[in-house]
């Protein structure tokens, strides 16, 4: 039987590689209705994604550069839609 392994999806920018990584790990998620991706405040879920980003770096770039780039881009994500109305 042949089987393939699943590979991510090409990404043309860092930032959109670290999104990925968080996307991937359940550290942030999108709003449904408006688009914003929005953090999730999972401790264990960024752990993972900086994990993610030290063992499986993008070319050219250093593991501890690629953990920069995902804290970066995370510390760049609101905890709520700026669209969406305050309940």
């Amino acid at each position: 039987m042949l089987t393939t392994k699943e590979r991510r999806p090409t990404i043309r920018t860092l930032r959109g590689w670290a999104i990925s990584v968080l996307n991937e790990t359940g550290a942030i998620r999108e709003c449904e209705e408006h688009g914003w991706m929005q953090d999730r405040a999972d401790p264990h879920a960024r752990e993972l994604a900086i994990e993610i980003a030290r063992r499986d770096p993008p070319r050219g770039l250093t593991p501890d550069a690629a953990a920069a780039e995902v804290l970066d881009v995370l510390d760049s994500i609101g905890d709520t839609c700026p669209e969406c109305k305050p309940t």
